[in-house]
């Protein structure tokens, strides 16, 4: 069978439709309103930030979930701001919604901050285990579950790649921000490697 290659808008709904695949067994019931809080680390213009809420919409459509109809979905965008992440985290909570689904790292810190019980679902996060979300992938205990979509030892290769591609670089600096991607310090382990003799 010939492989075809995936667009990254249907990467994104395959993820977040699996996100809500705890919800699915429920679509068919004529039960009360579902209430479904999404925390977003982007800002709600950018495209990327649409295209993540237009896949979710999609992916819950496709399994009988339909905002208004069985299914309430209140959306945070927090911008990469962390004080906003603490904020909607807080007010998704106290919402008291079946699920969250959080998208980015610090949006799954500061939901797991305000909430034990509520489950909370993760997308685009980087080694979710190295940063305390979940205690092992294959069993994640607690409320928090999700997808990784790559982790620190794929960094490793990237840097590979780019001496193979470009031997005759010698440094390459890696800038973040720690408020937004508490993750970093991970992937520079990797990037800086073994320590090297001095002399």
């Amino acid at each position: 069978m010939p492989m075809r290659s995936i667009s990254r808008r249907e990467f994104i709904a395959v993820f977040i439709g699996a996100a809500v695949r705890p919800l699915v067994g429920r679509a068919q019931q004529p039960a009360r309103m579902r209430r479904v809080g999404v925390l977003i680390g982007f800002p709600e213009n950018d495209a990327f930030a649409q295209r993540i809420v237009a896949a979710f919409v999609q992916a819950l459509g496709r399994v009988g979930w339909v905002e208004g109809n069985n299914i309430r979905l209140d959306y945070r965008f927090a911008a990469g701001d962390p004080s906003l992440f603490k904020t909607y985290a807080a007010e998704l909570v106290s919402l008291s919604p079946n699920i969250i689904l959080a998208v980015t790292p610090p949006a799954v810190a500061a939901l797991r901050q305000e909430t034990r019980t509520i489950p909370i679902i993760f997308v685009l996060v980087v080694d979710p285990v190295g940063q305390g979300f979940v205690q092992s992938l294959s069993r994640p205990g607690g409320n928090i579950t999700g997808f990784s979509a790559y982790d620190a030892p794929l960094m490793g290769k990237w840097l590979q790649l780019l001496k193979e591609i470009a031997p005759s670089v010698t440094r390459v600096g890696v800038i973040f921000n720690p408020d937004t991607a508490p993750y970093a310090p991970m992937f520079n382990r990797v990037l800086e490697g073994p320590p090297r003799p001095s002399g």
